[in-house]
């Protein structure tokens, strides 16, 4: 289970109505069926203006406002230094981890309302850097700038702006660059998710602006 999906999982079983979106119609889909009642899946690819636009007049249409926005698509990309990473991977980096954010939650502020709440599903590797992995850590650390401004934006508006920086976390994206990282020193998705869900369900007058989650044992 992704972060995502374990996030969209403990919101819905606290009664929250779940749209989750994916670059495929199926997996969204497929994922949203898991979960159960009142969980939706639609197709939308977060770098491209277009499908995004889609995606929040289909919300719009649908529900006519939203309550809480949870920004985690992103990928990892290869382990590589960066006189050997591609501007290819470079763009796609910081398609997905950066662009991605800002155009869906440009697209979802004019539906949010006071008490409404944004979620950034960041990294460590938002506040720290890792050899070979310049490009993530890059967008990552923008990502982090991005929600750290919206926070001050957004703050008359009364909408908070979350920041989770998880540490090693038991998911998919390590096949990207260590396969063989040893999972079984690495925390389970849910963890984050009750981190990050307990952080979205606070009351009205309180809120947390970043949350960084480690492993116990520390690094791997």
């Amino acid at each position: 289970m992704g972060i995502g999906r374990a996030i969209a999982t403990a919101l819905h079983a606290r009664g929250v109505r779940v749209i989750l979106t994916s670059r495929s119609a199926e997996t969204a889909r497929s994922v949203a069926t898991e979960i159960g009642h009142n969980a939706t899946g639609i197709a939308c690819d977060v770098r491209d203006p277009q499908s995004v636009e889609r995606l929040f007049a289909e919300l719009r249409e649908l529900f006519g406002s939203l309550d809480i926005l949870v920004n985690n698509a992103g990928m990892a990309g290869p382990n590589k230094k960066i006189e050997d990473l591609s501007l290819d991977t470079w763009r796609e980096l910081i398609d997905i981890n950066l662009t991605g954010p800002f155009l869906v939650t440009r697209a979802a502020l004019p539906l949010m309302h006071a008490g409404g709440t944004i979620l950034f599903v960041l990294s460590v590797a938002a506040k720290s850097v890792f050899s070979g992995m310049g490009g993530y850590a890059a967008a990552k650390h923008g990502a982090r700038g991005l929600a750290n401004t919206l926070r001050e934006e957004l703050r008359p508006r009364n909408i908070r702006v979350i920041s989770v920086l998880p540490g090693a976390t038991d998911t998919d994206i390590w096949q990207q660059f260590w396969p063989d990282a040893p999972r079984a020193k690495m925390m389970p998705p849910e963890a984050i998710a009750e981190s990050a869900v307990s952080a979205i369900l606070l009351p009205a007058n309180a809120t947390v602006s970043e949350i960084v989650i480690t492993p116990t044992g520390g690094a791997l």
